[in-house]
């Protein structure tokens, strides 16, 4: 145990406090004790909704010099890889988020990273770079939650008048990792609970599944729906197709799977009536409209063979920005209520500086019978840059349009203008507070909950969520308590974080991380173990007799094929030995032909010679799954 100074104890017993009030008024295992009290506790927007909110989870990043790879915070990942979505130009990488001057600060660069890349064509790896590097940071697995109102006090990057930057704030499914696309195939961004034969091969978790796999309940279909708080799209300000809407704008959307089939609306037109979501919601800010996105419309995911393949659709609205978004801080809000046990139901709300600007409920999506998500979900901040979003489109008459390096006079004519000198970049978010619904058993935290269990399905699929290709063990690691290299102590956030002792950070009660600049975060009410659940009819007592008179076949056949074998073996005379005598134990040796030469002797089809007098042949086990069969 540590001797602490009069100044170390007052500031833990002030914490300690401040952890017991909390904890009376809410869920205090995510909240960040530097939350002014004021705000623990809110207010929705929608007007009809009068319930008390409180306060589940906050990080202010008021602590400068946090840092979030990977085992270096217990609410956030900032990632290390290759983003393959999206036509990105970006490599993600953690130096280029931290904390600094109170917010927490994604800077893209340009930077060049060697990366391996798959050629999905040739089915083989490729050496390839990408030359913009920028940052993620995302809650996966760590803090999650289901329903309520979550808030975002952010600052955008760059010129609002140069296109190519990509930020964007949002929320996740914890099904599904952002960017690990094995572990999006089938999952994102499905809503989904009907047993319907169409989806069923498209659904990884269909409803259709009358057995409850990695402790799912069976016959209720999961996904990874995605809510979008802001995403924004700069650059030149000209009047574009069938909006008023001009950039700079930000766009707010729910995407859900499966999606409208036939009679899609084209990108940059309107929809027919009749033929998409109907019965949404606009409002505006400061007197500018916000209005239907008619940009992004969805993606079809196509895979093979062809019943793989499903089509997502996002239902997204488009709102106005001025320079003062780039340049101050402004409040982006959602207000989510999860559906009814029976689907029905749920709205998402979308506000700006509390005014609000779109509208999505439960009766919106009967159009393809999915709904309002209500699978636990988790935080994401991050600024992209993809040949997708605000790049030239169509490609310039003479430009091949194949490269974005600045400074290659092959890539200029592909680039937007001004887009070279937009770099560095600074995406300033200067907190998160995340509010519930006092006593509604619709809003909980945790990424596996009783109701949407994910732990077990992670753990069974584990390789779809890490970077394998760069020796990546296990998705995540544990959090590192202390143990940085340090100095002198106020590189251990001194004097009431840590202290360094022995040239290695010491953390004090509360805090965590590798140099002690975190503050703790758990679950306060943490679900019991997942358990297999499967579907009831399995026990009843028809089908118990036949799994026991099952049973009793299998052992008396088992029993009969000894038997014969024995019989069999027992037929044949013992071979001779070279000296006369027969072999012992019943075995055979086998003898080398004389002529069999150095090379081995191949039967008809290509199969290696077995002496013993059998064709090799490969073996592959088969098992029904859901009337599937699959090997």
């Amino acid at each position: 145990m540590i001797r602490q100074s009069n100044m170390h104890q007052s500031s833990f017993l002030a914490f300690l406090l401040y952890t017991v009030v909390s904890t009376s008024q809410c869920n205090a295992g995510w909240i960040d004790p530097d939350t002014p009290e004021e705000f623990l506790s809110t207010s929705a927007h929608f007007e009809k909704d009068t319930r008390e909110y409180e306060l589940v989870f906050s990080d202010e990043f008021e602590q400068d010099g946090r840092s979030f790879e990977d085992g270096a915070d217990p609410r956030w990942t900032a990632i290390d890889k290759n983003d393959y979505t999206n036509e990105a130009l970006h490599f993600y990488k953690p130096e280029n988020v931290q904390t600094t001057n109170g917010v927490l600060n994604i800077t893209t660069t340009q930077k060049s990273n060697k990366y391996k890349a798959f050629d999905e064509d040739k089915h083989k790896y490729y050496a390839d770079a990408k030359h913009i590097q920028s940052g993620m940071v995302q809650g996966w697995n760590k803090f999650c939650l289901t329903g309520g109102i979550i808030e975002f006090n952010a600052k955008l990057p760059g010129d609002p008048k140069t296109g190519g930057l990509w930020p964007a704030l949002w929320m996740l499914g914890n099904l599904a990792r952002a960017t690990y696309v094995g572990s999006s195939n089938f999952i994102w961004p499905y809503s989904y609970d009907e047993c319907d034969e169409t989806n069923r091969h498209s659904q990884q978790i269909s409803a259709c599944s009358k057995v409850g796999h990695y402790s799912m309940k069976p016959g209720l279909g999961r996904g990874s729906p995605e809510i979008d708080i802001l995403e924004a799209m700069m650059g030149s300000p000209e009047k574009l197709p069938s909006t008023n809407v001009t950039r700079p704008y930000f766009s707010t959307s729910l995407q859900i799977a499966p999606g409208v089939e036939k009679n899609r609306p084209m990108m940059g037109k309107l929809p027919k009536k009749g033929h998409w979501y109907e019965d949404v919601e606009y409002g505006s800010y400061n007197g500018n409209k916000t209005q239907l996105n008619p940009f992004f419309y969805g993606v079809k995911l196509e895979h093979k063979p062809k019943q793989y393949t499903y089509q997502s659709d996002a239902v997204s609205a488009n709102t106005h920005v001025g320079k003062d978004f780039f340049e101050h801080l402004h409040q982006y809000r959602v207000e989510w209520e999860p559906p009814k046990k029976d689907g029905t139901g749920g709205y998402l709300k979308w506000f700006l500086d509390g005014q609000f600007l779109f509208s999505v409920n439960g009766d919106t999506l009967k159009l393809t019978n999915t709904k309002i998500p209500d699978e636990p979900m988790y935080l994401l901040m991050n600024t992209a840059v993809a040949s997708s979003w605000g790049f030239p489109k169509p490609c310039p008459e003479g430009c091949k349009c194949t490269c974005y390096e600045c400074g290659n006079p092959e890539c200029t004519c592909g680039l937007p203008d001004g887009f070279c000198e937009n770099f560095p970049a600074s995406f300033e978010i200067d907190y998160i507070r995340a509010y519930q619904a006092k006593n509604d058993p619709k809003q909980n935290v945790g990424c596996s909950t009783v109701d949407r269990p994910t732990d077990r399905f992670i753990k069974g699929h584990k390789k779809n969520y890490m970077n394998t290709e760069e020796g990546q063990k296990e998705p995540l690691l544990p959090v590192r308590r202390g143990g940085a290299y340090c100095i002198k102590d106020t590189h251990c956030g001194y004097p009431t974080k840590g202290r360094c002792l022995a040239s290695k950070c010491v953390c004090e009660d509360a805090f965590t991380g590798p140099r002690c600049l975190s503050h703790f975060g758990f679950d306060d009410n943490p679900p019991p173990p997942e358990e297999i659940e499967v579907s009831r009819y399995e026990f009843l007592p028809a089908f118990t007799t036949m799994l026991i008179f099952a049973g009793v076949a299998f052992i008396a056949f088992m029993g009969l094929f000894v038997i014969r074998r024995r019989r069999a073996v027992e037929k044949y005379d013992s071979l001779p030995t070279n000296d006369g005598s027969p072999l012992s134990g019943g075995m055979v040796q086998v003898m080398h032909q004389p002529n069999a030469g150095n090379g081995s002797y191949q039967r008809e089809g290509g199969a290696p010679f077995n002496p013993m007098g059998a064709v090799e042949q490969k073996t592959v086990t088969y098992c029904v799954i859901d009337q599937r069969m699959v090997s």
